[in-house]
């Protein structure tokens, strides 16, 4: 049994109390204004704090825990609950927060570490940018059963409780583990919070659903921070995440987590990292959001745990990446399916243009498109253009007029994939108003450009698929 930071009465007295004084991001926004709010994000806190000079309950929760403030005792106590003061600490006449309370969402709370500073290697992290795109990128359909692997303060697994009937957690520091365990109680729910490296605390059951922001850091496998480091030279933890997934999913399942993949000079990493899914027999969507150099990636993690001035470690990773001949380390968003086929599908490729959020849809969407395809029957069925689907041309004028270089169909919406296409593609996609069957649209098209309707039907079979996949055509039902 896990136990939070405080007991069941002093959770509940807190509960209470945050509620009571409105402590939610809504009433936050409504008490201290627009300005301020957005001031708030980037880690300007002087509007906040003269709005907050009266000092109510809400002003000084305001100023307690998303200001970072020490405030006096007096006005503490009339907004807190004595129960909740183990997570405060004397600061001469005043008190100062020792953790993170942040509300999230409507009316939830997320409690972790305080960031700034130097972080302990134990160090628990709150809401960040990573946790925030997982959470975005996560399918949020109903499942009976959902885990979240390295949950940290829980902030996964808040989001699984919305739409799974029972949510497991592991997480390798027993630390963590008391405060996720805290954010869990502190919502009125209840998880099963196993302390273990990632998958060995469930080794033998199975889930619905999966998600992992895991401590994907690539490196030479030093561990010294247990939220970035798991310990594993290179990108093997999120190789290692891959291969267990098909013990950890039931049928029809879904895995998806955050990873860090390796560019290997004289590599294609697309290859490298969809051999992490071989022999698996998983449907695999493996997309890079962003791709950074080693340098720059060196000294983006070493500035997270304040060890910017680390000479020695500085180069011993990038000396670890020059004999490994990295040239690039990737970031994206593994999503792993167990649909029992025998050809799963495997897709690795870049999306780095901004898509729709939230992100989950577009992956769900994506896995039906699949769904759809895999069931055959291409020809014999009928289509239709996307809305609001665009043709850009590129054209050079010359003596005999405007002459077509190139034309690109284009989604201004959803993934908002672009596809460079010939003109006798451009005809097909232009004639799937849903009114005929792909196999009609092929006949009239063979005829009119001259060419064999078999051999015409053989080539757009694979290419209708690659745009239904995209989103570029609808399958009309």
């Amino acid at each position: 049994m896990i136990e939070p930071l405080l007991d069941a009465d002093g959770i509940a007295r807190l509960r209470a109390a945050l509620q009571a004084a409105g402590y939610t991001s809504n009433g936050i926004a409504d008490r201290i204004g627009p300005q301020a709010t957005v001031a708030l994000r980037r880690n300007d806190f002087r509007a906040a704090l003269r709005a907050t000079t009266d000092r109510d309950p809400l002003a000084v929760l305001i100023r307690l825990f998303v200001c970072a403030q020490a405030e006096p005792r007096a006005a503490v106590a009339a907004a807190l609950p004595a129960e909740a003061f183990p997570l405060l600490a004397e600061d001469g006449d005043a008190v100062r927060s020792i953790v993170d309370l942040e509300p999230y969402g409507e009316e939830s709370w997320v409690i972790s570490d305080l960031t700034g500073g130097t972080p302990a290697p134990d160090h628990v992290l709150g809401v960040g940018g990573a946790s925030t795109m997982l959470a975005g990128a996560t399918i949020r359909r109903p499942v009976a059963t959902a885990l979240d692997l390295g949950t940290g303060c829980g902030i996964q697994a808040l989001h699984l409780s919305t739409h799974a009937g029972r949510v497991t957690a592991t997480d390798v520091c027993a630390r963590a583990l008391r405060f996720a365990a805290t954010t869990a109680a502190l919502n009125g729910l209840d998880w099963d919070l196993r302390l273990g490296d990632l998958a060995e605390p469930v080794r033998g059951e199975r889930f619905d659903l999966v998600v992992s922001n895991p401590p994907f850091v690539a490196g030479p496998g030093t561990a010294t921070h247990a939220y970035r480091d798991s310990g594993r030279p290179g990108d093997a933890v999120c190789a290692e995440l891959a291969a267990a997934a098909p013990d950890l999913l039931t049928e029809g399942g879904t895995m998806q987590y955050l990873a860090n993949w390796l560019h290997v000079a004289g590599e294609d990493w697309t290859q490298r990292v969809a051999g992490w899914v071989a022999g698996t027999g998983l449907d695999a969507w493996i997309i890079q959001r962003e791709a950074t150099d080693p340098v720059s990636y060196v000294q983006l993690w070493l500035a997270d745990a304040a060890q910017a001035g680390d000479v020695r470690r500085t180069v011993e990773w990038l000396d670890w990446f020059d004999a490994q001949k990295v040239e690039a380390v990737g970031f994206g968003l593994v999503t792993l399916r167990r649909a029992g086929h025998a050809d799963p599908v495997v897709r690795v490729e870049d999306l780095r243009q901004a898509v729709d959020q939230p992100l989950g849809d577009q992956v769900a969407a994506w896995f039906d498109r699949q769904d759809a395809v895999r069931a055959g029957g291409l020809l014999s069925r009928r289509y239709r253009t996307a809305a609001g689907l665009r043709l850009h041309q590129e054209a050079t004028i010359g003596t005999q007029g405007w002459a077509v270089d190139r034309q690109r169909l284009a989604l201004p919406h959803g993934l908002r994939w672009t596809e460079e296409v010939d003109p006798l593609v451009l005809a097909l996609v232009s004639g799937c108003d849903g009114g005929v069957a792909l196999k009609d649209q092929l006949t009239v098209l063979a005829a009119a450009h001259e060419v064999d309707e078999e051999v015409l039907a053989e080539v757009a079979e694979p290419i209708v698929a690659h745009l239904v996949e995209r989103g570029f055509l609808e399958i009309v039902r």
